[in-house]
């Protein structure tokens, strides 16, 4: 296949970027889209030109470092018939003399370091919030000797799913990253064990999400029809029934 790349280049968070052009002859169908860019990289480095800078790790689809907008879409989410992770997008999802743009996660909250890779460090702010159990219950218990009722233990397993990818906030128009927050807060909050903290922690969950500069949610829904774990939009009308709840207790505690 020959595929034209336009991949987003940028030295550093203060210095200025651009989509710079790339051509690559022999790309194979059953390529990975990162193993393409290995491509585009081995050939940019025979040149002696700086290789693109990305973020991964497993290539399995369960890390989330790999976030990249391909063509508009995080993930490329629409290149492929299914939630995808951009490890798991293979090249036979494009077509011989497609062009093809490849930018960052672009949001407020997760500056660019260098050409697509951000950091997303907001979201382990996040997480050090809330997004545990801090009770001290001593040796791991039996399995079933805290009794969860199937539709809520289904809930929280959905939830917990989430890799913190940020996807979702790539999506949403005002970069909000609501639908990762409101998954880290439900598959705890709607376990038995989550509950001594569950006012607490929506509470202190959603004021580090607004303090790192993430947008607003206006339940679009962009978020969820990118996730790569399918994480439902109804997770933030869950976490939204929590925080009125959790204002209304005063202290939320």
């Amino acid at each position: 296949m020959r595929i034209t790349l336009r991949v987003w280049r940028q030295a550093s968070q203060d210095a200025p970027g651009a989509l710079k052009t790339y051509q690559l002859t022999e790309v194979d169908e059953e390529m990975s889209f990162l193993e393409m860019l290995d491509m585009l990289n081995e050939e940019l480095t025979a040149r002696d030109e700086e290789p693109v800078a990305f973020d991964n790790d497993c290539r399995e689809g369960i890390c989330g470092m790999c976030g990249i907008v391909i063509n508009g879409a995080p993930h490329g989410r629409y290149n492929s018939q299914v939630p995808t992770t951009t490890c798991q997008l293979h090249m036979r999802s494009f077509k011989d003399g497609d062009i093809i743009d490849v930018e960052p996660w672009k949001a407020g909250a997760f500056p660019i370091i260098k050409d697509l890779v951000v950091d997303r460090s907001a979201f382990d702010r996040i997480i050090q919030a809330g997004g545990y159990i801090s009770v001290n219950t001593g040796a791991a218990p039996e399995a079933h000797s805290v009794p969860a009722p199937k539709r809520k233990a289904d809930q929280a397993f959905d939830n917990a799913t989430c890799i913190g990818c940020g996807a979702c906030v790539a999506a949403c128009p005002n970069g909000a990253g609501m639908l990762f927050t409101s998954a880290k807060i439900t598959h705890l909050g709607r376990l038995p064990q989550g509950q001594p903290e569950r006012m607490r922690r929506i509470k202190a969950m959603v004021a580090v999400h607004d303090e790192a500069g993430f947008g607003s949610c206006q339940n679009i829904g962009e978020c969820a029809a990118v996730c790569p774990k399918s994480i439902p939009l109804s997770s933030i009308g869950q976490l939204n029934r929590d925080l009125m709840h959790a204002m209304f207790k005063g202290d939320g505690k």
